[in-house]
């Protein structure tokens, strides 16, 4: 190149210029794209061939990975809606109040392997059952000023709790829960999610399924009315 710029009064940036103007420069000068050499991090220099066609097969084999993340993504969202699904008929057939929460619970379990559920119901009733899963606390969130912000902001909360949190819904469980998921269920309750795992639940993973779940239950809890 420095031969270039004596010999013809051009520089290399104006060169490189020129070729980024006319990409379609080298089918014109067909043995240029042959003879050129390009450097490499690593082994002897390649002809500019040589060089596309690595270039072209990395970025095939690129795709073909960020191609099958999506179909496993694609797969686990599938899986994940089935389950959804499943727990909504489950709630369509309870009969009453108590076997509403006690289908969420054992969905919860069972189809979709968590470790600790726990389920806070505003409201008493003589149907609930007696169960360490369950929190019946008729005064509503005004009764629970620890989550008072949290159903303000109307998030799910993924992650870790803050300890006060913890203990109040898992009690004698609260040091096993590594991460957990809080949901507000409508204006009916809340439902947490506790893990053994520190990476099971985080604050960058998705949270439509999460919502499904909790429109769900609060739809099933508000076909049994109040007592009294």
């Amino acid at each position: 190149m420095t031969e270039l710029s004596v010999k013809e009064g051009l520089t290399a940036m104006e060169v490189a210029s020129y070729l980024r103007r006319h990409p379609d420069f080298l089918k014109e000068f067909p043995d240029l794209a042959i003879t050129l050499l390009l450097p490499r991090e690593q082994g002897p220099a390649a002809s500019l061939a040589s060089y596309q066609l690595e270039v072209l097969r990395d970025k095939n084999a690129e795709f073909g990975r960020r191609l099958r993340e999506l179909i496993e993504i694609a797969h686990e969202n599938e899986q994940l809606m089935v389950r959804v699904h499943t727990l909504t008929l489950a709630l369509m057939r309870a009969k009453s109040l108590g076997d509403t929460v006690s289908r969420v619970v054992a969905s919860l379990t069972e189809d979709f392997n968590t470790d600790l559920v726990r389920i806070v119901l505003f409201r008493a009733d003589p149907d609930l059952p007696a169960a360490e899963w369950l929190l019946v606390e008729p005064g509503g969130i005004a009764a629970l000023p620890a989550f008072g912000e949290f159903v303000k902001r109307g998030e799910p909360l993924c992650g870790r709790l803050q300890q006060d949190k913890l203990d109040t819904l898992f009690g004698a469980r609260a040091a096993d829960v590594r991460s957990s998921v809080l949901l507000a269920i409508g204006d009916v309750g809340l439902l947490a999610i506790g893990s053994l795992d520190p990476n099971r639940f985080n604050p960058g993973m998705g949270t439509v399924f999460l919502r499904l779940i909790a429109e769900a239950i609060s739809t099933a809890v508000a076909r049994y009315p109040r007592e009294g």
